[in-house]
């Protein structure tokens, strides 16, 4: 058996077990020992169903000698954030509340993944409820950063990034309410897609904010991400908010490049927060994007700090609403944290709420008409400091502390309220040694152009095919 079958990414195992060079069971049997041996450095996985996987792997090496056709993701093992619901399996949702809840469904995405071929390795760690961007747990345990375990995974999607970046599982989905799947991504080295809303059925999710919920992948690389969206991107009649829009070639797009198109860099609000070092990151990205062909500008962005001032409304009320029974019946369950964020939604007045959901719209085309006016995308820090500590995080954390975890997601969350896309794409390292990222923002159903943008990037880089030492 190969020893770098770990080092593949998720587009060249799957066509690698097409061209039946690698079996499925020879890839699951690999991935579980390398997942089994990293559990206790990562806290990655909450549930860990090897004895099923390895059923489905071995039908998949049975279906590909019957000269069966297959799909895109044939053999690839991949895990989820433990919170997307497979009928007769617990979906903890990463709480106390929920560690025994069997749900009676399957997720659509879930559901869409199997048809396409995938194996199902388990559910991944997660911040309980999806609340919270830095990966601590105190029900399931912390999960820890691949390139370094002091520091944090990110969150809410924490198992999701720290199991791909640390090159167990080639791909997992994850849920992006204010930054979920992007901050991982981000802190752990991987590319993260926030989808437009509506792109990506939620049907099956335990949901934190009905109105800025998203489900995305975390990836190895963007051709990777493009094959992902590809299989779960479309309406599902079970999900209404979900588009009919026809599904474009994603993968297929790649190929265009980054040659003609125009790139935003903002002036107001982003870089704000930005260090030196994670400025000086971004401008060395921007300078593979005009080597690239593509040109670069600069633009004014709207208020973002009103954005997301009616984002917290949006959240705070629905997630209390979603919340509220167990709040009154169980609130010793949950982390005093989690709790606190979900608290204050309960005392939001219903006015207060419709505002802020009926201020979407216009904020949305100001945003399009400024920001996105004559440019394809807007480039943006992922996160923009150096990767924090999980102690410099954590509840004690020190005068600091709030306002640091309250950083994480300073250019994230506006994506979710004004319901675009945000494409997360790992640009180098920190002087501490973390991985760092530029986020690619665009209009509405633009994914394809932000594949374009992000897969041009790492065709003239090597970042993504760097891994951590496990």
């Amino acid at each position: 058996m190969s020893d770098d079958i770990h080092l593949l990414s998720l587009v060249e195992l799957a066509d690698a077990i097409a061209a039946r060079h690698l079996s499925a069971v020879e890839v699951l049997t690999a991935t579980i020992a390398r997942a089994e041996r990293l559990q206790p450095v990562l806290n990655c996985f909450i549930s860990l169903q090897a004895e099923a996987a390895l059923e489905s792997a071995a039908a998949a090496d049975a279906a590909l000698a019957r000269g069966e056709a297959p799909g895109p993701l044939h053999g690839v093992p991949l895990a989820h954030k433990d919170m997307f619901y497979r009928a007769g399996h617990v979906t903890t949702c990463g709480s106390r509340i929920r560690r025994d809840f069997v749900p009676d469904h399957d997720s659509t995405a879930l559901s869409r993944l199997d048809r396409a071929g995938a194996i199902y390795l388990g559910g991944l760690n997660m911040a309980e409820f999806a609340t919270g961007p830095t990966g601590h747990n105190e029900h399931w345990g912390d999960c820890r950063n691949p390139w370094n375990q002091a520091h944090i995974s990110g969150g809410s999607s924490s198992g999701s990034g720290a199991s791909v970046g640390g090159r167990v599982v080639y791909g997992a989905l994850g849920s992006d309410t204010g930054g979920s799947v992007r901050l991982p991504s981000a802190c752990c080295g991987v590319v993260g897609l926030k989808p437009t809303n509506g792109l990506v059925s939620r049907y099956g999710l335990m949901p934190l904010s009905h109105t800025l919920d998203t489900v995305g992948p975390l990836t190895r690389t963007v051709r990777d991400a493009a094959r992902i969206v590809g299989v779960i991107a479309g309406h599902d009649p079970r999900d209404p908010t979900t588009s009919d829009r026809p599904v474009p070639g994603y993968e297929a797009a790649l190929a265009e490049g980054a040659e003609g198109l125009r790139i935003g860099v903002p002036a107001d609000y982003f870089y704000d927060l930005a260090t030196d070092e994670v400025r000086a990151l971004m401008e060395r990205s921007l300078d593979v994007f005009r080597s690239a062909g593509a040109e670069i500008v600069e633009v004014s962005v709207p208020d973002i700090a009103r954005i997301n001032n009616l984002s917290n409304v949006v959240l705070s009320s629905e997630a209390a609403a979603i919340h509220e029974p167990w709040i009154a019946g169980r609130p010793d369950d949950y982390q005093e944290q989690v709790r606190n964020r979900y608290e204050p939604g309960l005392h939001v007045p219903a006015v207060k709420y419709i505002q802020a959901l009926s201020a979407r719209a216009g904020l949305l085309r100001e945003f399009v008409d400024t920001a996105l006016a004559g440019v394809d995308a807007l480039h943006t820090p992922g996160i923009p400091f150096a990767i924090p500590t999980r102690d410099q995080t954590n509840v004690g954390g020190g005068e600091r502390m709030a306002a640091m975890v309250a950083g994480l997601s300073w250019c994230t969350r506006a994506a979710n309220y004004l319901g675009g896309p945000g494409l997360i794409v790992p640009c180098g390292f920190t002087g501490n040694g973390l991985p760092t990222a530029f986020q690619l923002m665009g209009r509405p159903f633009s994914e394809s152009t932000l594949f374009r943008l992000g897969h041009a990037y790492q065709s003239a880089t090597d970042w993504h095919t760097r891994a951590p030492s496990l």
